[in-house]
């Protein structure tokens, strides 16, 4: 049972040693955390769509309420700002107003002009 057995060996300088041997313990490394599915706006938006009634009106958090504020804190829209657009809509109102009472008196004019002309 003489059997010849050849071993070979093969030897690194230590230089090399760590650019050709990887030394890293990579197998008992947990995986990366999964990339998180990102949306677009118009994704966005229509999610949105499909959830508006789902969403609740009213609540300090995930609600049509707290967008709102939000989002009007985002675009600067305060109550101060809310104000002005109320006595906006007054003055609009008012003016309607007195652009209704002004055309009432044009058309009673022309009613008793015409009717003195006959």
């Amino acid at each position: 049972m003489n059997q010849k057995l050849d071993l070979n060996r093969k030897v690194y300088e230590k230089r090399k040693y760590q650019n050709t041997i990887d030394t890293s313990f990579s197998e008992l490394t947990p995986p990366p955390p999964p990339v998180e599915d990102t949306f677009t706006v118009e994704e966005f938006f229509d999610l949105y769509t499909s959830l508006f009634y789902d969403i609740p009106a009213e609540g300090e958090i995930n609600s049509h309420q707290f967008l709102i504020q939000r989002s009007s804190e985002y675009i600067g829209f305060t109550q101060e700002t809310s104000d002005e657009i109320q006595v906006l809509l007054d003055e609009i109102t008012n003016l309607r107003q007195n652009l209704l009472a002004t055309e009432q008196q044009v058309i009673q004019l022309q009613l008793s002009q015409s009717l003195n002309n006959e």
